[in-house]
């Protein structure tokens, strides 16, 4: 005889306390623990082997929702489908479907976990946080890892290759090693849309050294300003202030006295004189205000840097000039604005928009409302880091060794 379904009423169940098994009917059963917990359970038989499916607590499941799930294992099991295998399977493409999910910044930083402890360069394993936090996660840093292809490794990829192509370069590798990571990990399939060779290679033009401003490898600026100081000349000096505060050539040789505020150790340039017509602030750091200090005590006009002729400021020329000398190399000045871009980069983490508003570059509007705020100080710390590095000079030998230390005048 067929058991009758629908035994059980909500009251009997919520008043169920003696620990075994109730059945419903239609292979549903209530289960009391014997700590006094309640559970719904599908009992079915397969292949004479006996399964309980647990459907979910009483405290979760009403007696009318262990039921309709009840119902639909006795569906599964017409259609000779084996309710438990079911439901694990349905768990497993759960799974594959979320790992396919995962974020590319999700796998950077498992990547990271993984590699970074075996990496005993410190410096390397700061290049690899920063160039992905400064560069890579801003654009594809919260895209499923699946998703990513060529077109958006370009998007990285492109607007630093026109300026910066050997940051352009190690910054695509490590996107590549990324991607690599989680093919492996089965979080993607398919070629690698970062490779160089046969595909990107094709993708970003050649650098030509007449495109782009030839700029000096940050290692070398030490160096390069250990040699300045030794010459006491007005173009050495402008030159040293355009190194330390990584301005343009025309904005330090035509600043005037009457733009620099030395109790706020601020230079700020009017619009009329920046490249993107906006007041630009510059944070001056001890040795900024130390190389003004001394320009200061041997005034001879209203420009800072003054030229040969009265009344005017010195040529941009002459600096031009100048930087290959003192580099030893076929550098630019402004290249010296792409050394600093590149340290900041690689040996420090302060987020982009402010090395780029160090920079005077132009930013989204919802940053540039921090202008005036936190976003200041933390121009100021990089400022500050900058002309520390500055002043450290790498030996041949590989050792790092301190410049003397620039006083600040009182």
């Amino acid at each position: 005889m067929t058991r009758a379904l629908n035994r059980l009423t909500a009251l009997r169940v919520a008043r169920a306390k003696q620990p075994g098994v109730y059945a419903d009917g239609g292979s549903l059963y209530l289960r009391v623990a014997e700590g006094g917990s309640k559970q719904w359970i599908f009992r079915y038989i397969v292949n004479g082997r006996l399964r309980d499916m647990g459907l979910g607590p009483v405290h979760t499941l009403t007696l009318a929702q262990a039921r309709e799930r009840a119902t639909a294992a006795r569906v599964l099991r017409l259609d000779g489908i084996d309710p438990i295998d079911h439901k694990r399977a349905q768990r497993a493409a759960l799974m594959a479907a979320a790992a396919k999910a995962k974020t590319f910044r999700q796998c950077a930083e498992d990547f990271l976990s993984e590699h970074e402890a075996k990496w005993t360069n410190a410096t390397h394993r700061r290049q690899w946080r920063s160039t992905l936090k400064n560069y890579v996660y801003p654009v594809i840093g919260d895209l499923p890892v699946a998703a990513i292809d060529t077109p958006l490794v370009l998007k990285v990829i492109k607007p630093l290759w026109a300026r910066a192509p050997e940051t352009a370069s190690r910054v695509r590798g490590r996107i590549e090693t990324v991607l690599g990571w989680a093919t492996v990990h089965h979080y993607r399939s398919g070629d690698n849309p970062a490779r160089w060779t046969g595909l990107l290679e094709h993708a970003l033009p050649a650098v030509g050294k007449s495109k782009h401003h030839a700029a000096l490898p940050y290692a070398q600026v030490g160096g390069f300003i250990a040699k300045l100081r030794q010459d006491t000349g007005v173009m050495a000096r402008c030159l040293e202030f355009i190194t330390l505060t990584a301005a343009r050539l025309s904005e330090a040789t035509d600043a005037t006295w009457a733009e620099i505020d030395f109790g706020a150790r601020t230079w700020t340039i009017p619009a009329g004189r920046m490249k993107g017509g906006r007041e630009h602030k510059v944070p001056l750091s001890n040795a900024a205000v130390a190389l003004l200090g001394a320009m200061r005590a041997v005034r001879q006009s209203d420009y800072v840097f003054p030229g040969y002729k009265v009344g005017r400021p010195i040529g941009g020329n002459v600096i031009g000039e100048l930087v290959k000398r003192a580099s030893g190399a076929d550098i630019t000045v402004h290249g010296l604005r792409s050394t600093f871009r590149d340290w900041a980069a690689e040996q420090t983490s302060y987020p982009n928009h402010v090395v780029e508003m160090a920079l005077a570059h132009a930013i989204p509007d919802a940053v540039a409302a921090y202008r005036r705020g936190d976003l200041f100080d933390k121009r100021r710390k990089l400022m500050d880091a900058w002309a520390a590095y500055c002043a450290k000079v790498e030996t041949d030998a590989g050792k790092v060794v301190a410049l003397a230390r620039a006083r600040t005048p009182r």
